[in-house]
């Protein structure tokens, strides 16, 4: 039974393919709206645009959460350690104002953007964002090199932004 088992397990794990992650992000996703600092609306594409030929990090937080904020001395090291890369801080917070308070209390280091749309909107549901933190890595031309991690030491991260 025990290999009968064993062999089921093969068998799902053959089928269950591990690239199944998304490389390119959806129409839906891209056109969704969030709200910079100076209170500009962007969609998502034009965040990316801004960054096109760099390597990205995207970090999905919010001040409320404290596995967020426990990462964040762990991200400043990866910051400090690959300071080509350019830092995007994408909040689930509750209201703008916790925001705008949680980036100074932490010293947030990148560029922020609040969504509005919030884990709902078209972003959120394209990432599947059923827990944060929530790191993905896009490379220089826009493709999605990393959909899904956790903690900003993730040996995935380090080998992507290098």
């Amino acid at each position: 039974m025990r290999k009968i088992c064993y062999a089921f397990i093969l068998l799902i794990s053959f089928f269950n393919c591990e690239n199944s992650d998304p490389t390119q992000f959806s129409e839906a996703a891209l056109n969704d709206v969030f709200e910079t600092l100076g209170g500009d609306q962007v969609a998502f594409r034009e965040i990316l645009e801004k960054y096109e030929g760099r390597t990205v990090l995207i970090d999905v937080w919010a001040s409320w959460c404290s596995d967020c904020i426990k990462s964040m001395p762990d991200l400043k090291t990866v910051q400090d350690e690959y300071t080509d890369v350019a830092y995007v801080f994408l909040s689930l917070d509750r209201g703008q104002e916790a925001w705008k308070r949680g980036i100074e209390k932490y010293k947030v280091k990148g560029e922020h953007y609040y969504m509005l749309s919030g884990r709902e909107g078209a972003f959120g549901e394209f990432a599947n964002l059923s827990w944060i933190p929530r790191y993905m890595v896009v490379d220089k031309k826009g493709r999605i090199k990393l959909f899904n991690a956790i903690k900003p030491n993730d040996k995935r991260i380090k080998v992507l932004l290098k």
